[in-house]
C-alpha cells in the first residue's frame, strides 16, 4: 500500500518539478559552478544595470567584489577565464555594467524600496536622464522597512508603482526583491510580506530576487526559515554560517568579504544568486545538471485542479505519502490570501477538496488567476487556477 501511494505521489510530483525556466531565483540558485562560461560573457554584453540600495543590499555587491579574487584562485574548483565575475559602472574593460544607488548620499538612485516614494521618482530621474539610455535593468533593494508595512502598503507603495514603472518603461526590465531576515520566524508580519511580494511575482510572471529565502538556507540547502533565522544568519539555537563555514575550507568553499549586517558566507550566497540572476536575464535557461532533483522530496504533491479554468468551482487534489500538517490557500494577483481552505494534520494518500470561488467572508471573487499554494513547513507547491465568471 506504501508502494502505491509513493507511485501515486511520485506521479503527481513529477508535474511540480521547479521549471528551469522559473524567474524567481532563490537558495535553489546559488550553486555558482553550474552557471556556464557562455552565460556569464552574455550577460556582461547584454546587461546594464541600476541597482538601488543600503546597507542590507549591499551584500550583494561587496559579495561580488570578493567573488572576483576566489574565482580567480580556482575556488569551488572554478576554472574560468580571470576576471570573468569583474563589474563596475560602466563597464569597462569588458566587465559587468553595474551601477550601485548613492545609498544615502547624494547622486542616482538614493535609498532604498522602503522609501516610499523616493524609490519611485528616483527610478523615473534616473532613467529619463539620457546618460542612462542604455540601462536595461532595474533592482531596489530593502532595508528594515518591510517589517512595518502592511499588506495595503506593499501594494500601494511597491508593487503597483513596480508595475505602473514596467508599463511606463518598456524595455526595462525591473527586479523585484524580498526583504532580509529579521527573526520574526513564520507568524512575523515580514515573513507574510515576503510572502506576499513573492506570491505577486509567481502569479504575474516577475523576475524575483529572494533575498529573504536565500537568508533561510545552508549551501547545503538546511533550512532555518522556522527557527527565527535572522539577517546575520542566527537563529534558534546557533549561527548557520558560522556553523557551516566551520567545517569547510576557506578560499577553497567560502570567501571573506566585508558584509554589512551579516556573516561573510551570507554574502557569498548572494553574490552567486545575483550572477545566476544576471545569466538568466541574459537568456540562459537556468537548466543545471541538479535540476531533477531541486523541487524537494517525493510524495508532496499538488495536482492541477479541475476543471481549470472553472466556474462557479473546482476540484483541488494532492497526494502526502505520510500524515503532516498542511496549509492550502488562495492567493490573489496582488499576493493578498483570499481564502484558507485546509490547515492542519491531513492523512496520508490522495485527497480532494474544492474552492467555489468565494473569500473568507464568502463574497464571490470576480474573474481573474488566482494562486493556489500547499504548504508544509518548508515545502511548498504552487499552481495557477482561473475563475471565469
Amino acid at each position: 500500500m506504501f508502494r502505491l501511494l509513493q507511485i501515486a505521489c511520485l506521479f503527481l510530483y513529477s508535474a511540480l518539478t521547479v521549471s528551469a525556466q522559473s524567474r524567481v531565483i532563490d537558495h535553489r540558485c546559488t550553486d555558482i559552478t553550474q552557471i556556464p562560461e557562455s552565460a556569464i560573457v552574455q550577460a556582461k554584453a547584454n546587461l546594464h544595470i541600476g541597482y538601488g540600495n543600503t546597507s542590507h543590499g549591499g551584500q550583494i555587491p561587496t559579495g561580488m567584489n570578493g567573488l572576483i579574487g576566489f574565482a580567480n584562485a580556482g575556488g569551488k574548483g572554478l576554472a574560468l577565464p580571470l576576471d570573468i565575475f569583474q563589474w563596475n559602472n560602466g563597464g569597462a574593460g569588458a566587465a559587468l555594467d553595474l551601477e550601485e544607488g548613492a545609498s544615502y548620499a547624494s547622486g542616482w538612485l538614493e535609498r532604498d524600496a522602503g522609501y516610499w516614494p523616493t524609490w519611485y521618482n528616483e527610478t523615473r530621474e534616473y532613467l529619463d536622464d539620457p546618460s542612462h539610455s542604455d540601462v536595461n535593468i532595474i533592482m531596489w533593494s530593502w532595508c528594515g522597512q518591510l517589517s512595518g508595512k502592511s499588506e495595503a502598503a506593499v501594494i500601494s507603495e511597491y508593487l503597483d508603482p513596480m508595475v505602473q514603472l514596467e508599463s511606463d518603461y518598456p524595455d526595462v526590465t525591473f527586479v523585484y526583491m524580498t526583504g532580509h531576515a529579521d527573526g520574526t520566524g513564520l507568524t512575523g508580519n515580514l515573513h507574510l510580506r515576503n510572502q506576499q511580494i513573492r506570491n505577486f511575482c509567481i502569479l504575474n510572471h516577475k523576475w524575483l530576487y529572494d533575498y529573504y529565502d536565500i537568508e533561510c538556507y545552508n549551501p547545503d540547502g538546511d533550512y532555518f526559515g522556522d527557527k527565527n533565522v535572522n539577517d546575520d544568519c542566527s537563529y534558534s539555537g546557533g549561527n548557520w554560517a558560522v556553523e557551516w563555514r566551520s567545517t569547510h575550507t576557506e578560499n577553497v568553499d567560502w570567501y571573506r568579504c566585508e558584509a554589512a549586517h551579516t556573516d561573510v558566507l551570507n554574502a557569498n550566497q548572494k553574490a552567486y544568486a545575483a550572477w545566476w540572476l544576471f545569466a538568466r536575464l541574459a537568456g540562459w535557461t537556468g537548466s543545471t545538471s541538479v535540476d531533477a532533483g531541486s523541487a524537494g522530496p517525493e510524495g508532496f504533491a499538488l495536482e492541477a485542479n479541475y476543471p481549470n479554468p472553472f466556474n462557479p468551482s473546482t476540484t483541488i487534489r494532492y497526494c502526502l505519502d505520510r500524515s503532516i500538517s498542511i496549509d492550502l490557500s488562495v492567493y490573489d494577483m496582488r499576493g493578498r490570501q483570499v481564502r484558507r481552505l485546509l490547515s492542519g494534520i491531513v492523512p496520508t494518500g490522495v485527497t480532494e477538496t474544492q474552492w467555489d470561488g468565494r473569500d473568507r467572508d464568502g463574497i464571490d471573487m470576480p474573474s481573474g488567476v488566482y494562486l493556489l499554494r500547499l504548504c508544509s513547513g518548508r515545502t511548498v507547491r504552487t499552481q495557477k487556477m482561473t475563475l471565469l465568471r
